[in-house]
Formats: C-alpha cells, sequence, structure tokens
C-alpha cells in the first residue's frame, strides 16, 4: 500500500472508498501509510442497502443485481468517486462467513471489487473467490489483491 500511497502523491491524484464487507480495512490500510492524508479523501462503511443508495447506488442496480454483484461494486466505486471528486474510487461489495438475513441470496466467501478512474471514466473489477481462514485472514486477502490491481491501474 505504501506503494500506491506514494505513487499517488507524486502524480497529485486522489482516492476514496467505499466498503462494505471490509468494513473500512482498505481505508484503513491506506490510512496508516504516512502522508496518505495528501491522497486520501473518505471512506464510507456501507454495510446496508440503505446506506449505498443514500451515497448515490442506484437502487435499481441493487434490485436487479443484487448488493452481492460487480454491478453493485461498480456502482459504489463510481458514486464515492463523484461524491468526493476524487480520481479514484474503489467499491468493495460480498459475504464473508456469514448469512446476511437482509440479503439472502449471493454466495458466502465471493467478494466484488471495482476502481473507479474518473478521468478515464473507465471501471476495473475483479471477483475474488478463493478466500479462506477468518474474516480478519479474507479481509488482509482482499487488500493485498486490491493492492496489484491499484499497481497496474496507478
Amino acid at each position: 500500500m505504501k506503494d500506491i500511497v506514494n505513487k499517488l502523491i507524486k502524480l497529485n491524484k486522489t482516492i476514496s472508498t467505499m466498503e462494505s464487507c471490509t468494513g473500512g480495512f482498505l481505508a484503513n490500510s491506506i490510512t496508516n501509510i504516512e502522508n496518505s492524508s495528501k491522497i486520501f479523501k473518505f471512506g464510507a462503511v456501507t454495510y446496508s442497502n440503505e446506506y449505498k443508495i443514500k451515497m448515490g447506488v442506484d437502487s435499481n442496480i441493487i434490485d436487479k443485481y443484487t448488493v452481492y454483484s460487480i454491478e453493485t461494486a461498480i456502482s459504489m466505486s463510481k458514486s464515492i468517486s463523484l461524491y468526493t471528486n476524487s480520481d479514484y474510487g474503489i467499491g468493495i461489495t460480498g459475504k464473508l462467513n456469514r448469512q446476511d438475513d437482509n440479503n439472502p441470496y449471493g454466495s458466502n466467501n465471493i467478494v466484488y471489487v471495482s476502481v473507479y478512474d474518473k478521468i478515464e471514466d473507465k471501471n476495473y473489477t475483479m471477483t475474488i473467490e478463493d478466500l479462506i481462514g477468518d474474516r480478519q485472514s479474507m479481509k488482509k486477502q482482499i487488500i493485498n489483491k486490491i493492492v496489484i490491481l491499484l499497481k497496474s491501474i496507478v
């Protein structure tokens, strides 16, 4: 993550996050890096559909594709980028070792990630299905994969 933060500083680019299943772990990973305040604008943890929608996710996307979908992650990443006027927005949604009574569909331990590049108006996506372990170790695995994705974009 340190390389990503330093590269964003060098490029004078900003980033914001909208996380669900990772619960702010990505934002925490970014803000653990010295000088991250130069590039990190905002981190939202939106566990509920209600707050995803309040942050700009189209409810029709959730209704059509479910909250556990790449389409929802794409909407999350673009919404947070536009909401914060950040160069990059990251959206993360999925289920980690739990049943969601409010959203009873979708497979367990599958996570959908989208990075929105505002300048290019382009989304880079990834579906992570090979997660193992407890919630904390899964969150670390997710962040490690996001770092690899970000290195290919930034």
